[in-house]
């Protein structure tokens, strides 16, 4: 297992809350391509997503006038990071030198380093993270040498210092892999993947924050959603309207070891909705 998510790219994810009416106008924020309803479709066929080689997630900026995705496979040795920009309301690919590979990965993706630049995190061990609209960090641990097993914890910004951090319950911290957090902006619910026990590969689950401040029971997003293949990295545009996801196959090698190939899906933000407790 710890074979499999070696080659996965662990994404660090900020959410970013506008209103209506001050985002940024274009006449196309998704290449162009017709909009999914509550159906997941595969993403951009032929321009992010292929058939020949393996697409991670989409990350938007905040305004949404570049999204980037690493594709690996076939002529792409390494996995090769690619930067789509909205100019003069046409979309068109960004060559990015590999001297400022990283500069432009940062900016998709902000390193740990920003994290750990607060002292309330400067020694605690971290994979990813996701902060929320009012700088509230949720964050993981993933332990690779004991079987995947870790938890997820959060720390609120209060009084301009970040509080030491807070374990999760049981309604977040359940099974293994637990990794990949999205927030929404308003920290209504928090979204993950995770084995659970019994399987070898990862769901995607969500949690709505109840009256009380707590989580709830963690949801499975069901079939629509998840499959006996890998689903990872839920996340949701920065405009609010669209959640994204990693759907990915396991393969086997002639020697037996398994490797995951996939491509990132999109489905309406009425999905997620559709999910959400009715009081």
């Amino acid at each position: 297992m710890k074979r499999l998510y070696s080659l996965m790219f662990f994404v660090l994810i900020i959410s970013t809350s506008y209103s209506q009416n001050d985002f940024p106008a274009l006449k196309d924020r998704y290449l162009d391509q017709k909009l999914p309803g509550v159906i997941p479709e595969l993403f951009a066929p032929g321009i992010v997503s292929t058939k020949e080689y393996h697409e991670t997630s989409v990350t938007f900026l905040p305004d949404m006038t570049e999204l980037s995705f690493t594709r690996s496979g076939g002529k792409y040795k390494k996995p090769t990071l690619f930067v789509m920009q909205n100019k003069n309301q046409k979309w068109s690919r960004k060559s990015i030198l590999s001297t400022d590979e990283k500069k432009y990965k940062e900016r998709f993706t902000p390193p740990l380093s920003e994290m750990r630049r607060h002292e309330a995190f400067k020694d605690i061990p971290i994979t990813g993270f996701t902060v929320s609209a009012k700088g509230t960090y949720y964050f993981y641990f993933i332990n690779f040498e004991k079987d995947g097993y870790g938890y997820m914890s959060y720390s609120r910004l209060i009084n301009g210092k970040y509080e030491t951090p807070i374990k999760m319950s049981k309604a977040i911290n359940t099974g293994k892999y637990i990794a990949h957090p999205f927030i929404a902006p308003d920290e209504s619910y928090l979204m993950w993947d995770a084995e659970m026990e019994g399987e070898d590969t990862p769901d995607i689950y969500i949690s709505f924050r109840q009256k009380d401040g707590s989580w709830g029971t963690a949801i499975n997003m069901g079939d629509t959603i998840n499959t006996p293949g890998y689903e990872q990295r839920a996340k949701v545009t920065p405009d609010g309207k669209y959640f994204f996801f990693w759907k990915g196959d396991v393969k086997h090698q002639e020697d037996g070891s398994r490797y995951v190939i996939g491509n990132p899906y999109w489905v309406d933000i009425q999905f997620i909705e559709n999910l959400r407790p009715k009081e």
